[in-house]
């Protein structure tokens, strides 16, 4: 499963009903859809990782969001209030990301910012669900490697954050941009 791209993992989790309901929103058939959701999903994960890496409050909030990602699902009574508690910083970088995004991803593409900016609306959910799904996998299966967990081996977590830029390659596909 880590061989599938990001890109595919979302349009997987979208499914062909939303799939379709996009491609309407845009005008265009399902093809369509698939080629703006994969390069939009591709301009919010380089944004991502740029950000990320980046110092200052950008990059703080950026880190803090991935692993709060990361944490795993509160269970429970907790989770009443309705499903990716653990997206809530997260869904606000996207969100914040967003204009940005959509004017990027319509100047590759024409189709107008406003569409795109609808378009990365209802792809937010889909793509923390992704987030998630990831960071989960990705723990249960390196327990012991290094940057596995911060501190699982000498330099994982440099103070630079080493630990978390492992985590980030691990959830976003690698240095994919």
């Amino acid at each position: 499963m880590s061989e599938s791209s990001f890109q595919d993992e979302v349009l997987g989790e979208l499914g062909p009903d939303r799939l379709t309901e996009i491609a309407g929103l845009l005008g265009t058939d399902t093809a369509g859809a698939r080629e703006t959701v994969a390069t939009t999903v591709g301009a919010m994960t380089g944004d991502l990782q740029e950000k990320a890496g980046a110092d200052g409050d950008d990059g703080n909030e950026v880190r803090q969001a991935f692993a709060e990602v990361s944490e795993p699902p509160l269970q429970g009574v907790a989770t009443l209030g309705g499903g990716l508690l653990g997206g809530g910083l997260m869904a606000g970088v996207l969100a914040k990301m967003s204009r940005p995004v959509a004017a990027a991803v319509s100047r590759k593409t024409g189709v107008p910012a406003a569409t795109v900016s609808r378009v990365i609306e209802m792809l937010i959910p889909v793509v923390l669900a992704v987030f998630a799904k990831r960071a989960a996998a990705g723990k249960g299966t390196a327990a012991g490697a290094p940057g596995a967990a911060p501190g699982a081996a000498p330099g994982a977590a440099p103070a630079g954050g080493g630990g978390l830029g492992d985590l980030l390659g691990q959830i976003l596909g690698g240095g994919k941009k």
